[in-house]
């Protein structure tokens, strides 16, 4: 297991204070010992939101206060930051580079400076060089390389992830960057997402101290919705429940709620996507496409480990002919209703005499090919595209 550590500074000699204003008065109070920080990232890895010092308590009956004091620069004279009565000091906003504390005692002596800690942007870790994604029913798995942690173990601390709205027909992230959160591991479920509503990712890696790493290259991802273990029925065996339609937006208001998604209907029905059909010359189960807008083809010619391997749909290929019904097999659909383009697919699990079982999900997305839900890691092809790094603008 991960552990989050905080990082104690090293101590700097006196002769690296510059000018201060404290010296040491006889009968004062001993400074503090082991101070140390840590950073508040903020997105932006070149400004922090905040630093937060801590240093061992003093236990003298004759303490009065603590004093902070910091600096901008690596040399000139140090100033009054803040003074507190506890062993912590939060300092918000972008951190001077430089600070360190005293004590003070009940009779005003104060006590020379405890050891200088300086704010170095070069800790950082490494960027996470790879980053990748699965679309899911209303959520986005992430993955990326777990290379800011394999190159400093000692100083990792966790990764955080962002997110924003991406625009699809124009291939650019929002400005508008939220943190989604913080993991140890390298993924990430981003849940609780509108299905057919392209999102923009990137992560960063922060180090013990605080530090904030460049981000991971950018990805886009859509989710959208998926069901497992459907049953149809053979037209003359069941014709009550021989059709499906991906989507039936029954009310009409263009919104896919989850009873219009995934609809086992009348056979009969012209504006269903497809039907079953049985050949009585050997009872094998046909796929049929029954809605005029809808074509299909087989998405490759050997069986598919799981739904899951269906990534993208292809762009060509389609067709308005009947496919047979085989186990392991998968099969997308190019929907077109009112020039609106969407798409489906489907993995069949079972194809006996009277029934067809399938697992199917369908991009809700116009025009979007992304089809693929979650499925075991290893054996997963991710969804989604990379976007240029120099479409962000930046996380506030």
């Amino acid at each position: 297991m991960r552990h989050a550590l905080k990082y104690i500074a090293v101590a700097v000699g006196l002769m690296s204070l510059g000018c201060t204003k404290t010296l040491f008065v006889p009968g004062a109070i001993a400074p503090p010992n082991a101070l140390g920080y840590e950073l508040e990232p903020s997105g932006d890895p070149s400004a922090p939101s905040g630093i937060l010092l801590f240093w061992d308590d003093v236990s003298d009956p004759d303490l009065a206060s603590y004093r902070i004091y910091s600096r901008g620069g690596s040399s000139g004279a140090f100033g009054l930051r803040g003074e507190t009565t506890s062993n912590t000091f939060h300092d918000n906003g972008v951190p001077h580079l430089q600070y360190y504390v005293t004590t003070v005692g009940v009779n005003g002596n104060e006590s020379e400076a405890s050891n200088v800690i300086t704010v170095d942007e070069r800790l950082q870790l490494a960027r996470p060089t790879s980053l990748a994604s699965v679309s899911l029913n209303g959520a986005i798995h992430l993955r990326w390389a777990d290379n800011a942690f394999e190159t400093a173990p000692g100083r990792f601390k966790w990764y955080r992830v962002y997110s924003t709205g991406y625009d699809l027909d124009q291939g650019l992230c929002d400005a508008a960057w939220q943190l989604e959160g913080t993991t140890v591991a390298p993924e990430f479920l981003a849940s609780a997402m509108s299905n057919g509503v392209p999102r923009c990712f990137g992560v960063s890696a922060v180090s013990t101290e605080g530090y904030e790493s460049l981000w991971s290259p950018l990805r886009q991802d859509t989710p959208r919705p998926d069901a497992r273990n459907v049953l149809v029925w053979a037209y003359d065996e069941n014709a009550a429940q021989a059709g499906f339609r991906f989507w039936d937006d029954a009310n009409r208001d263009g919104q896919a709620q989850a009873s219009e998604l995934g609809v086992v209907t009348d056979g009969a029905r012209t504006d269903i996507d497809f039907w079953i059909y049985r050949d009585p010359a050997d009872s094998s189960l046909w796929i049929v496409p029954e809605f005029a807008g809808t074509r299909m083809r087989l998405y490759t010619q050997s069986p598919l480990a799981d739904l899951t391997s269906i990534d993208f749909a292809p762009v060509s290929g389609y067709s308005r002919n009947m496919i047979q019904a085989a186990p392991g097999y998968g099969y997308v659909f190019e929907i077109v209703e009112s020039a609106t383009l969407r798409y489906g697919a489907l993995r069949v699990t079972h194809a006996g005499r009277d029934y067809v079982i399938f697992d199917w999900s369908f991009q809700t997305d116009p025009g979007n090919p992304e089809l693929q839900l979650r499925g075991n890691l290893p054996t997963v092809s991710g969804t989604g595209s990379s976007v240029d790094d120099i479409q962000v603008v930046g996380y506030r």
